[in-house]
């Protein structure tokens, strides 16, 4: 197996994002797709593809970069840096992320089984 078939999924998701292609986003991701995101809340694939279809979020930039991948038979674990610009319902959520992409590889590729976003930078609320 070569990481880089996953790493150019990577690009493409990203892209899609940007792009808001939820066409595109639709074919890279699994059925029983889930997003852990940055405060906790977890989206299904219709959730997920639905803030983008509602036009409740925008992603202006989308920077997926120092990926490591690690492959494991019929999955792999792909860990990076998610650093984006956007906005949800007209709000800044802009971020950089420690990100975790979950994939599972099928008859047809690839496909993104499940993400969770980790916030980088400043200690959490509860650090003293």
């Amino acid at each position: 197996m070569d990481p880089a078939e996953i790493t150019e999924l990577g690009k493409r998701w990203a892209a899609a994002e940007v792009a808001g292609d939820t066409d595109a986003l639709g074919g890279m991701i699994a059925d029983g797709f889930r997003l852990v995101g940055p405060l906790g809340f977890v989206l299904d694939r219709e959730q997920w593809l639905g803030r983008y279809q509602s036009g409740a979020l925008a992603t202006q930039r989308l920077d997926w970069r120092d990926v490591e991948v690690r492959v494991h038979g019929d999955t792999a674990i792909a860990i990076g840096v998610h650093d984006q610009e956007a906005t949800h319902q007209g709000n800044r959520v802009d971020g950089t992320f420690r990100a975790t992409h979950v994939l599972v590889r099928g008859g047809d590729g690839w496909r993104i089984a499940g993400m969770h976003l980790s916030p980088m930078g400043a200690p959490p609320a509860f650090a003293r």
